[in-house]
């Protein structure tokens, strides 16, 4: 029997993403994505709970959203996850939610500002970002639905 890895995630950066390149030429961005939810404490009273994720996109999607992306944006991110674990320098065991992503949304109407201070002079972005491409639509019929 096959298995699936599918998570959906729509949060703030956590940091201004970090373009780079493989030795073969292939875009990777990094950044984090925050999502806070509001649960009840034993006491009744509401809190924040944030669950951090490391995000990693690859190839078009990666150099488009090292473009337009910054630190407060929100972003909808699907993909798969994986639990990282690892010291840290301290010699502690930590672990991570790390998110390979297949799709990628910005979210926020065009020309949004977000918090964060503007970004450096040398990785100029655009005041309007534009849309990434969608996937290939394709005709869906109720025998698509899988509910």
């Amino acid at each position: 029997m096959s298995s699936f890895n599918k998570i959906t995630i729509v949060g703030y950066l956590g940091r201004d993403p970090e373009l780079r390149y493989t030795p073969q030429g292939t875009a990777v961005c990094n950044f984090s994505v925050a999502s806070t939810e509001k649960r009840k404490d034993r006491a009744g009273e509401l809190q924040d709970v944030t669950t951090w994720f490391r995000i990693s996109v690859w190839g078009r999607q990666a150099e488009l959203a090292n473009q337009y992306l910054t630190k407060g944006r929100q972003v909808y991110v699907e993909g798969r996850l994986r639990q990282e674990e690892y010291t840290d320098r301290d010699g502690n065991r930590r672990s991570a939610l790390e998110v390979t992503a297949s799709d990628l949304q910005f979210l926020g109407p065009r020309g949004e500002e977000s918090t964060a201070p503007s970004p450096s002079p040398q990785a100029p972005r655009p005041a309007r970002p534009e849309a990434l491409p969608e996937p290939d639509a394709r005709d869906a019929s109720d025998d698509d639905i899988p509910f």
